[in-house]
């Protein structure tokens, strides 16, 4: 995903802070960072296939049938040479993977020099791209991946006030390619755009006989601009992805922005404490006039009492949103929107977070079904089984969690996707006692399944209707005495800002909501709560299993998938970007040792598609340690993508760390057949030489602090 808040301290905006590796961003100083036992490690091979122009994420991996390699070059830097310095979709030409679960490729070298640090390298093939962003598209009406408002205006930067989550078209996340016969050599690519609104963009590709692929931008078209997407409100930080069983989009909306309570704080926390001072959320100041500076305000307000709004940052791009609806741009200062409230057309916050389904993808127009039943979170993916019941989920950022949903019946067989019914489910860690006394490469956690409620998507649609025509003019005129043609005021704002603190957004899901709906699961089961509380884990989904004390304390959960077709004993792999914070500062339930790299879990499938332990397979390093080991580990791990002989795509997210360069890889990872206690070491000794088996050059210095908590950065995930 697109990693904004490590630098939201150094950055005027959260436009300024994109990009991971961002030339001119200034490092952390060296962490003091405990040496944790073997840590690196890979149970198997990891060898780097790519390295991604400088300051970009390597986003959206794809394999076409005959092993052609596809990527998204997401948010380089500016500074680029050409064409490095545009986002881009890209395949590698003259390569294609084997599928025989051997390593086809010469592990490509470390970038040394500036030009191939500003540049898309790879061990075999060459870099072909297929699509950029500005492209004209639709015949010329639109460009790639920019939304447009109702009457066909461009929502790009300098054409609207108010706060923007990420350039329009500069954010291509997950791909995947629908093909429309039998060769796999014509369809559809659908591209997740990752900003706010968001988009998801259908490509016509088709293929030479000499193998080369050819995108057709005329017939293309950005589907966030048909009026099937619009009604449904759009969507939000469309992030990964995947292709479903019955061959067809499903894209993860990463909205960041749905907490309510900051990080490992409960609800019942804030109705114990008798106010939300220095718990609340970002999701509480959803429709506050220029929400994003709810930050700078709370600061303001409490000053040596102030706290770390969680995810305050992605509220940013709410009201382009608002435009992209309909709404009436209001008046602006100097920086950004003055205190006019938008009241005429606002977003609902229950309409976004969600897995959005194109079915009929080959349809002049596709059909997005979003399947609210499987709860809203900061998606980052999900991963359907091959019984076409059982979804795996991973939500993104701090204090945040894995899920599973079931579905009654195989989710095709609805008539009615919008009948679709399940059950959803959070997780349980039963061995964390285990699990702090070892080093995370020698512990499997073991889960269980935690059951949050049963309902019809119609359901869950109905109840987030409840919350439609909401706007910023509510957010005043609910906790203050503000009437629609009153002065704005900043002492007006102020007490608004007060009210939602101590007693929360009267406009939405209310504190007492959650805690009697926990209260009710506790005495009666999640069978026995109220007909009128049945809503709560649907809409509310983090909080609800906070409030049951589910382990929802990963910092980000980045990728999740399987081989198609997946059958019990077969492996799913967990990527886990970062294990720190508070799942290792004694704050959190789950305390693990720290691993700032991340770890890549896997799980094998039992009879009923259910998981229950996630075993470690690959372990990223500390920040503490040098080149020699950090230039050839796996850090931060983002989208995971398993390919049909079992290897697995690795894609990085990262920071610097020890790294003698900033840039970010796509690795190859192939499983050992009988791998449990060996870690891929050159001296056999991993217990006191982890590491992958290369080493590298002299060492620069910095570190990764969290997506979600961009107020604690030391440079080794925890903060100032």
């Amino acid at each position: 995903m697109v990693d904004f808040t490590r630098r939201t301290l150094m950055a005027s905006s959260v436009a300024a802070a994109l990009g991971a590796s961002v030339a001119g961003v200034g490092q952390a100083a060296e962490p003091d960072d405990p040496n944790t036992p073997r840590a690196p490690l890979v149970r198997g091979e990891l060898k780097r296939f790519s390295t991604t122009a400088f300051g970009a994420e390597v986003t959206g991996p794809f394999v076409f049938d005959d092993g052609s390699l596809l990527y998204s070059l997401q948010h380089p830097d500016r500074e680029n040479p050409a064409p490095y310095d545009k986002a881009a979709i890209g395949y590698f030409s003259g390569f294609q993977f084997s599928f025989d679960g051997e390593s086809d490729f010469d592990e490509l070298s470390t970038p040394e020099t500036n030009e191939e640090r500003r540049a898309v390298r790879s061990a075999a093939g060459d870099y072909e791209m297929l699509a950029r962003e500005g492209d004209a598209i639709n015949g010329g009406s639109e460009l790639l991946g920019v939304p447009q408002t109702p009457d066909g205006t461009n929502i790009t930067s300098g054409q609207f006030s108010g706060s923007k989550y990420a350039d329009a078209g500069y954010t291509p996340d997950c791909n995947q390619f629908v093909a429309t016969n039998d060769e796999g050599t014509e369809g559809y690519l659908f591209t997740n755009w990752e900003a706010s609104p968001g988009n998801v963009s259908r490509i016509p590709l088709s293929q030479d006989d000499d193998g080369s692929w050819e995108a057709d931008l005329k017939n293309a078209l950005n589907l966030a601009n048909t009026e099937a997407l619009r009604e449904l409100g759009g969507t939000r930080i469309n992030c990964y992805g995947d292709l479903s069983p019955w061959n067809t989009m499903l894209s993860a909306e990463e909205n960041y922005a749905h907490p309510r309570v900051s990080l490992t704080a409960t609800v019942s926390d804030i109705v114990e404490k008798g106010t939300g001072e220095g718990l609340r959320g970002a999701h509480e100041f959803w429709n506050r006039p220029n929400p994003t500076e709810i930050q700078s305000a709370v600061d303001d307000y409490y000053d040596d009492d102030s706290w770390f709004v969680q995810s305050y940052w992605a509220v940013a791009g709410v009201e382009l949103l608002a435009y992209y609806l309909g709404a009436e741009p209001v008046d602006q200062s100097a920086d950004g929107n003055d205190l006019t409230p938008i009241g005429d057309v606002y977003p609902n916050p229950y309409r976004y977070g969600y897995i959005v389904d194109f079915r009929e993808p080959a349809a002049e127009t596709p059909e997005p079904v979003k399947y609210y039943v499987m709860g809203r979170a900061a998606w980052e993916c999900p991963d359907v089984q091959s019984d076409e019941r059982t979804v795996y989920l991973a939500s993104d950022g701090d204090s945040k969690g894995v899920y599973k949903f079931v579905a009654d019946e195989p989710i095709p067989s609805y008539d009615d996707p919008m009948g679709l019914a399940g059950t959803l489910y959070a997780p349980l860690v039963t061995n964390d006692d285990e699990a702090e006394a070892a080093p995370p490469a020698d512990v499997d956690l073991e889960f269980e399944w935690l059951k949050l409620g049963h309902a019809t998507n119609n359901e869950v649609a109905a109840w987030i209707a409840e919350y439609d025509d909401v706007t910023q003019a509510d957010y005043l005129g609910t906790h203050t005495d503000w009437s629609e043609g009153d002065e704005v005021t900043a002492d007006l704002l102020e007490a608004a800002d007060r009210e939602v603190v101590e007693n929360g957004n009267r406009d939405y899901v209310t504190d007492e909501e959650i805690v009697e709906w926990g209260k009710q699961y506790e005495w009666y089961g999640p069978d026995g709560v109220d007909d009128d509380l049945r809503h709560v884990p649907f809409l509310e989904t983090r909080a609800a299993a906070k409030e049951i004390g589910a382990t929802i304390e990963f910092n980000k959960a980045e990728g999740i998938d399987s081989v198609d077709g997946a059958e019990p004993g077969d492996d799913v792999y967990f990527g886990i970007s970062e294990l720190n914070d508070d799942m290792s500062n004694a704050t959190g339930e789950l305390q693990l040792q720290r691993v700032d790299g991340g770890v890549v879990y896997r799980a094998e499938l039992e009879s009923d598609y259910n998981v229950s332990t996630l075993e470690p397979v690959i372990v990223g390093p500390d920040a503490s340690d040098p080149a020699a080991v950090a230039d050839d580990a796996l850090i931060n791990v983002d989208n995971l993508a398993v390919m049909d002989d079992g290897r697995v795509l690795c894609c990085e997210d990262a920071d610097q760390f020890g790294r003698s360069y900033k840039n970010d890889c796509l690795y190859v990872y192939t499983p050992e057949d009988d791998d449990r206690g060996h870690g891929n070491d050159p001296d056999g000794d991993d217990a006191d030489n982890p590491g992958n088996g290369t080493g590298g050059p002299s060492r620069g210095s910095g570190g990764n602090d969290n997506d979600d908590n961009p107020g604690r950065s030391d440079g080794n995930g925890n903060g100032n």
